[in-house]
């Protein structure tokens, strides 16, 4: 048995540090509850206020601009189609405004971290095992903390997704950055473009595959959260899936279930396609840089900086 003496134990530390930040700042907390709050209502509002046909043909718009096949889309319409004839459409809207949620703010988040991981090594070695921590902490563990600082409800679950969802698009926003030709970065740079420039207007196109591969994961491991979520107040399929084990309704559990795997199958294959599209498409200018580098000649109507 491991002595005693030699016991150290973090639970006071970690609990006096979480009830200082509820007592000196709660009015921090709660302006930012309050404008999470208003921010996935207003979303939620739109959703369900909109006629289920128009959710769905703009699904199916979606899908036909990701891939542009006719079979992806017919498959998205029938599949929102099924969410709505099991008697799911209210609680899969809900769940997908608190999905949506989740994601712009991984986005808003995520996106530059990911390029200030890529372009600072020291950033990058402190970064990296903060990414470890939360991608492998068990995720009920983030439900307390955002518990005792918010409460119950949608705002809290919010944030818990936001921590579990977000190291995926850091993660491959980083390695799409890093992965960008260095032939290419030099010739933009050779003729004339400032880091600004070469960033949003090289790396970032070419790394979009990558970071939409990025954006598929998170929003991926977001639904992932639902169930979860639903344990602390946030309503749509995670909490029919609740109620389901609480009350061992086999049939209520599976419906949701289904519901959320339709959400997540939809998401999926629309992000990918958005993925795999994007990288044939980068800017012709940037295309010319790379040929041209390679070839060792000036790109033609694009001159160095004098």
């Amino acid at each position: 048995m491991f002595p005693d003496s030699l016991n150290l134990s973090i639970r006071a530390p970690v609990n006096d540090f979480i009830q200082a930040l509820v007592t000196n700042y709660g009015w921090v907390f709660k302006a930012i509850s309050g404008v999470i709050l208003k921010a996935v209502l207003f979303i939620e509002w739109i959703l369900r206020g909109l006629p289920w046909w128009l959710v769905i043909l703009a699904f199916m718009a979606l899908a036909w601009r990701s891939s542009r096949r006719w079979s992806l889309t017919l498959a998205v319409g029938a599949l929102l189609v099924t969410v709505g004839v099991l008697g799911l459409w209210d609680l899969t809207m809900q769940t997908l405004a608190l999905m949506l949620m989740a994601t712009i703010v991984s986005v808003v988040i995520g996106v530059p971290m990911g390029i200030l991981v890529a372009k600072s090594r020291v950033v990058r070695n402190i970064t990296l095992p903060v990414l470890d921590v939360m991608q492998t902490m068990p995720s009920f563990v983030y439900l307390i903390p955002a518990l005792m600082l918010f409460g119950l409800g949608k705002v809290p679950a919010i944030l818990a997704t936001i921590i579990y969802a977000v190291p995926p698009l850091i993660r491959l926003t980083d390695l799409g950055i890093r992965q960008v030709d260095a032939e290419v970065v030099e010739a933009a740079t050779a003729f004339g473009g400032s880091p600004g420039q070469i960033l949003f207007g090289v790396e970032l196109p070419l790394a979009t595959p990558t970071i939409m591969a990025g954006l598929n994961q998170t929003i991926m491991m977001a639904l992932s959260m639902v169930v979860v979520a639903s344990m602390i107040g946030a309503r749509g399929l995670g909490e029919q899936v609740l109620n389901g084990i609480q009350t061992l309704d086999v049939g209520k559990g599976l419906e949701a279930g289904i519901g959320i795997v339709i959400l997540a199958v939809v998401l999926d294959r629309i992000t990918q396609g958005f993925g795999s599209s994007t990288g044939p498409h980068a800017p012709p200018v940037w295309r010319r840089w790379r040929s041209h580098a390679r070839k060792g000649s000036s790109p033609g109507r694009m001159r160095p900086r004098r």
